[in-house]
């Protein structure tokens, strides 16, 4: 197998300022997941509020549902908290059910990034493609298509090829917890939210988001992250691509740094808020050009669909 080549941080920091991006801080990732919470009920109490505001508001919910999924990926990395238990308890229990799972997969990724072993490598293979194309993905993703598939379909297969192909028990039930928690969580959330007298925000300020705008966003995430990318790409400063976001990008597409994704895959072990840093001392170093680097998620988007 070829596993993607790696680079030693001190070929592009100094031990100092190395020291001051690596510590893992015991209330950052805390407060990143507490942010994240209070944004969506801020968002939701908007449009309660003011109804004119909802189309808003479903953006940065579905945005936010896709930070927990980010804040997660960062507990997949051991870098949420420094004591793990606590790190692992609060990406499960506040981010996202599927963080075993995950970690276990996304590993793997980081491993053989770019190269013909990567899992993800189904993700960025097809790109470029057709404006027509790209399209119809979009419409699927707004039209809550390709939530019903992912989040029904692909998990009813799972289950089908685990028992098909002779897959341990435990696989089996893993899945099986994770769409009861799915289905335990949003009734618990609609039976409080109905007991107030809101029960319709459920529906309009919560699973719609998650139907809709969260897996648009997850796409241009996905399509940001290594679209375009060679395979095979032996330079590990073109694994994976960074993107500048202004604050509206930010708000509606890009949350918690996410889109750092080459720092990232440099230095996967550091802490999201350490990456606008790292980022800024590789530009002051004259280290960017040589990295992958675009200007907006806008850019990429017409770079993915060029073909």
């Amino acid at each position: 197998m070829s596993v993607a080549a790696r680079i030693s941080p001190k070929d592009y920091f100094t031990a100092e300022a190395w020291a001051k991006l690596t510590p893992r801080s015991s209330w950052k990732g805390l407060a990143l997941v507490a942010h994240c919470w209070a944004t969506i009920f801020a968002a939701g109490a908007m449009a309660v509020i003011w109804p004119i505001t909802i189309p808003l508001a479903i953006m940065i919910i579905g945005a936010r549902q896709l930070g927990l999924g980010i804040l997660m990926h960062d507990a997949a990395h051991g870098a949420l908290h420094p004591n793990l238990k606590v790190n692992d308890w609060v990406g499960e229990w506040l981010c996202s059910p599927a963080l075993e799972r995950y970690r276990r997969y996304h590993l793997a990724h980081h491993k053989f990034a770019q190269q013909s072993e990567d899992p993800d490598l189904v993700l960025s293979a097809p790109f470029p493609i057709t404006r027509t194309s790209m399209r119809r993905k979009v419409i699927r993703d707004l039209t809550g298509q390709t939530f019903f598939k992912q989040r029904f379909g692909a998990a009813f297969d799972r289950v089908k090829k685990s028992k098909s192909f002779g897959a341990g028990c435990k696989e089996i039930a893993d899945e099986a917890v994770r769409q009861r928690r799915f289905l335990i969580g949003n009734l618990a959330g609609l039976l409080v939210l109905s007991l107030a007298g809101y029960g319709w925000t459920w529906f309009v300020l919560w699973m719609l988001p998650m139907a809709t705008w969260y897996p648009l966003v997850t796409r241009l995430r996905n399509i940001a992250e290594h679209a375009c990318v060679a395979k095979n790409e032996p330079d590990p400063l073109r694994h994976a691509r960074t993107t500048k976001a202004s604050w509206i990008e930010r708000l509606l597409i890009a949350p918690y740094y996410v889109n750092y994704h080459c720092e990232h895959h440099m230095f996967m072990h550091l802490p999201c808020y350490s990456l606008p840093r790292a980022h800024k001392i590789l530009k002051r170093n004259g280290v960017l050009p040589r990295m992958e680097v675009r200007s907006g998620y806008f850019e990429v988007l017409a770079m993915a669909s060029a073909a």
